[in-house]
């Protein structure tokens, strides 16, 4: 599955759709596969704990082709970055196809330290 990735400014993309002129922009588009796998705390759906660090972050998104999004995170007290939800963080990488962009995926999650965290492992594995 190949997705289309925005290339251009996302803001001057969405004022236009605000203001109806959507089809005077020029967006520039990149061919890529996404992969996103879901970082979820320990017990989700059901009860889940909230609080516990989340380390590796930076290591995690290092690479250009990743992007870590924070969905359940909070800053503690230190700036140290928590878990506060049950679907926590969205790892997504893009690849030149769906086997390139899910094991650079998997690898960045892989770097993330949270041991009361859990992701599937069959993303992307069709």
């Amino acid at each position: 599955v190949l997705v289309a990735r925005l290339k251009s400014d996302l803001l001057p993309a969405l004022i236009a759709a605000r203001d109806g002129v959507l089809a005077t922009i020029d967006l520039r588009w990149q061919d890529a596969a996404a992969v996103c796998v879901v970082l979820a705390t320990e017990g989700y759906p059901g009860a889940y704990r909230k609080g516990d660090p989340i380390g590796g972050l930076d290591l995690a998104g290092a690479e250009e082709a990743i992007t870590v999004f924070h969905a359940g995170t909070k800053a503690g007290p230190a700036g140290e970055v928590l878990a506060n939800g049950g679907r926590v963080l969205g790892v997504t990488a893009t690849g030149t196809d769906l086997p390139v962009a899910r094991e650079a995926a998997y690898a960045a999650v892989d770097r993330i330290d949270w041991p009361g965290g859990f992701c599937r492992r069959d993303i992307a594995d069709r």
